[in-house]
């Protein structure tokens, strides 16, 4: 049994849920020791003081917060110590929140809850259940390792899940970082119906175990090539990006091969894709998508629709809102 990181209560109302908090992930990148080129000498790192050469012990070192013109406000460890927040056991939960109104770009690392001990699994149960059964996260901070840390606690089947979160003001405004975005709806109707058929044809199961790190994995091997003193192999370059005067035939031919490929891997990986891309196709030659019914229209179909119907903001809408339109503008 793993040891757990962190043990405490989370506490909502007058309820107090005890729990213990293990980590859910850990990397697998291969770790490496620098050398000097041509020999065995390995490169070490010091604590120098640039003006002086001389090593400084680390009891000795402060640290300083820049704050512009080369000016530096330092300080020592009992001064960060001073202000740094208490040891915790307990977590308070602010608010409960829909989990569906939390943007994934907040979540920042993961870590499983259990239960406290034996005798508190009944507390624990409740908590998870009743989650579950309302659709929402418990939102609370956390204090840990001498770190505050803003967290998000939701259920995923027999367990707690607790997930660390950025605040607000670490989440960059993508407008300041990106200039040229085009803008939405630009693509011609044939383009995107094309474009929606391509990704239709490609829809399959997350299966998490299908894909692997396979650039840690050809370290690895390289590593071994090198240790048998075999000869090693280098990568294919990487593919030319797609011209935009090629893009509607670049789709056409994509999902050819998509197609080729469902029929060649039978019902497996994908096979609802493909009964659903197949759909797609005698849907839109039979017409079925201008006078079918919406609610047994695909979503590609409901978009078909809507373009055809002119109906302005499409490609945003859910497909309840887009059957409204389209019951609307029909």
């Amino acid at each position: 049994m793993a040891r757990p990181l962190w043990t405490g209560s989370i506490t909502f109302g007058l309820v107090s849920v005890p729990v213990r908090m293990y980590s859910a992930t850990h990397e697998h990148e291969v770790s490496f020791h620098q050398f000097e080129k041509g020999t065995a000498d390995r490169i070490r790192y010091r604590r120098v003081n640039e003006r002086t050469g001389k090593e400084v012990d680390f009891d000795n070192i402060v640290k300083g917060a820049d704050v512009g013109g080369g000016d530096y406000v330092l300080l020592d460890q009992d001064e960060l110590d001073s202000v740094a927040p208490g040891r915790s056991r307990s977590l308070e939960i602010d608010r409960f929140v829909e989990l569906d109104d939390i943007d994934p770009i907040y979540y920042q690392k993961t870590y499983y809850l259990g239960p406290g001990n034996a005798e508190t699994t009944k507390v624990y149960g409740l908590l998870r259940d009743a989650m579950a059964d309302a659709g929402r996260a418990a939102i609370g901070l956390l204090v840990m390792r001498g770190k505050e840390y803003l967290t998000a606690i939701r259920a995923d089947g027999d367990l707690l899940v607790l997930q660390t979160m950025y605040f607000a003001d670490e989440v960059r405004d993508p407008k300041d970082q990106i200039d040229d975005l085009p803008r939405r709806n630009a693509a011609k109707s044939a383009e995107l119906h094309m474009a929606q058929q391509l990704i239709d044809s490609m829809t399959g199961r997350w299966r998490p175990a299908d894909f692997r790190d396979t650039y840690t994995d050809r370290v690895n091997a390289l590593i071994e090539e090198k240790k048998a003193g075999k000869e090693i192999t280098t990568a294919d370059e990487a593919p030319e990006p797609t011209q935009v005067t090629d893009l509607f035939e670049a789709l056409r031919r994509s999902v050819e091969a998509a197609s080729q490929r469902r029929k060649a891997g039978g019902g497996g990986k994908g096979g609802k894709a493909k009964a659903t891309t197949a759909k797609t196709r005698k849907s839109t030659a039979s017409g079925t998508k201008k006078g079918g019914r919406p609610a047994e229209m695909t979503k590609s179909e409901l978009l078909a629709r809507a373009a055809d119907l002119k109906i302005r903001g499409r490609s945003t809408m859910t497909r309840p809102q887009l059957e409204k339109a389209i019951r609307k503008a029909s």
